[in-house]
């Protein structure tokens, strides 16, 4: 009797983890340094920080760290059918910063964006598009045409649209590192807690 409720156990326990592996969800963030966690401890990047307030919120999920330093668009492009061998159930783009950062025509930014959007839409992935926003430095012409990418990818792919990726972190200085370009722990915090609403929405799809 003892061994017949072992065995009973065991393979509720066998039925409950292969249900849990299958019931599991794997985001890939898809980005730059500020996806990457550029000049913090692995454990305290974006990634990092967003898979634990979503277990910590009962959500069965991995957040895979694919945010490549220095990244822009065109390198992301580059990459992204390679990275997807990880069979993520759904993806976070964030990249273009780092276009805006090198004064990269916007148009060629924008190419680059749709085709990685495309190339997610062919294999069936939802995404969750992080937009973000040229410095006033660049000129109001170079601002306009740059802004205007997210939303109009956004629109055209069906996409879920986060307007500003580092929204309540790009104006103060204390949820930055030095530089003042990067979030520090506390503002990838932040990041999160912003963001979080949205990546819910990512996961019903």
């Amino acid at each position: 009797m003892i061994v017949l409720l072992t065995l009973v156990s065991l393979f509720v326990m066998s039925v409950h983890t292969l249900y849990a592996a299958a019931t599991q969800k794997k985001i890939l963030a898809y980005g730059d340094s500020l996806t990457a966690g550029y000049g913090l401890p692995y454990d305290q990047s974006f990634a990092a920080q967003l898979e634990r307030r979503l277990r910590a919120e009962g959500y069965a999920v991995t957040v895979v760290n694919a945010g490549v330093s220095g990244e822009t668009s065109s390198g992301g492009l580059a990459r992204i059918n390679w990275t997807l061998q990880e069979k993520p159930d759904c993806v976070i783009l964030e990249l273009g910063a780092n276009d805006m950062m090198r004064g990269i025509d916007p148009a060629l930014t924008r190419k680059n964006l749709d085709k990685m959007l495309a190339i997610l839409q062919k294999r069936k992935i939802p995404v969750l598009l992080a937009g973000m926003k040229a410095t006033s430095g660049l000129g109001k012409k170079y601002g306009a045409e740059f802004d205007a990418i997210y939303p109009a990818l956004a629109q055209k792919y069906h996409v879920l649209y986060y307007p500003f990726f580092l929204k309540g972190v790009w104006d103060k200085t204390a949820l930055r590192l030095p530089g003042n370009i990067h979030p520090n722990v506390r503002g990838v915090g932040v990041i999160v807690d912003n963001i979080l609403p949205a990546v819910k929405e990512l996961l019903k799809q």
